[in-house]
């Protein structure tokens, strides 16, 4: 194995393995990490940055608007979990 290359190694779908990468040491899962990561080859970081829009903090959703947005991510389990269950998933998918 490369000294650069992890055992995570995303492989040749992820478009911006650096970015890749720091998104993951952040905390963030795959497949999010990914979908920013190939969101910034596509256009640039800094238009990725730019776009994100603003909405409320998940804390003012209700549950039945969190289990919403989680069905949009397909989460598993979103129906039996807690308000900061949700949350918490919601924010590391």
């Amino acid at each position: 194995m490369a000294a650069q290359e992890r055992k995570d190694d995303p492989g040749p779908s992820v478009k911006d393995p650096e970015l890749y990468e720091k998104l993951r040491d952040e905390g963030n899962s795959k497949e999010k990490a990914a979908r920013i990561a190939n969101a910034a080859a596509r256009d640039s970081r800094s238009e990725v940055g730019e776009r994100g829009g603003s909405s409320q903090a998940y804390e003012d959703w209700t549950v039945e608007e969190l289990r919403g947005r989680a069905a949009e991510l397909d989460v598993e389990g979103r129906s039996s979990m807690t308000k900061d269950e949700l949350i918490e998933a919601l924010r590391h998918h």
